[in-house]
């Protein structure tokens, strides 16, 4: 059986996709950015609870903070893309239950009063949403550029306040020149899934 998305689709969004390490210095407006959120809000997760939150670095006093953050081999990328979003988790998402999800709007309290069990839910569930975010660049036509080379604590400390915990950060643009490394493999099938 073939998928039912179409080839160049497929192509688009997974085979052809790759991680940009350049850039064009074309912009990435906020409309795109905006049909990106708009496309991927749609993504599952648990309750509804979706706590990805999204922090994009455009003015040049912001990249100067963040470059410093970055692991070395990401520190050139960072400062030249057209655009950079830091992902983080919402560790208080479930102020927002009652409203994402009111099929059963006592979920706020009666499985996430502890802030533990709201770290972990909102861990899992926001790199899920990132997965997503990742695959809808990709949908406009963009190259992301993934990374979690980073100091996560002073992320946090420049961009975020103590309920957000930084995920990733994400180059966003065209792919400029040699902005591809080689493809590493990949696990086949019968490598990954066992049938009980």
């Amino acid at each position: 059986m073939s998928l039912v998305l179409d080839p160049a689709a497929q192509d688009l969004l997974f085979r052809e996709a790759r991680t940009a390490n350049t850039f064009t210095d074309e912009p990435v407006t906020e409309e795109q950015v905006q049909a990106i959120y708009d496309l991927v809000k749609y993504g599952p997760t648990a309750f509804n609870q979706t706590p990805l939150r999204i922090v994009l670095v455009r003015s040049a006093e912001a990249r100067e903070r963040l470059v410093p953050l970055m692991a070395e081999g990401n520190r050139a990328k960072t400062a030249t893309a057209p655009l950079v979003a830091i992902l983080a988790a919402d560790n208080e998402f479930h102020e927002e239950l009652p409203k994402l999800f009111p099929a059963f709007p006592q979920a706020k309290d009666a499985f996430f009063a502890e802030r533990a069990a709201r770290e972990s839910a909102a861990g899992m569930n926001a790199a899920l949403q990132a997965a997503y975010f990742i695959v809808g660049v990709r949908a406009a036509g963009l190259a992301a550029g993934p990374m979690t080379g980073f100091d996560p604590a002073g992320v946090q400390k420049e961009f975020l306040d103590d309920d957000h915990t930084p995920l990733m950060i994400v180059n966003i643009g065209r792919p400029g020149p040699d902005a591809w490394y080689p493809r590493s493999p990949r696990l086949d099938y019968t490598e990954v899934v066992t049938t009980v």
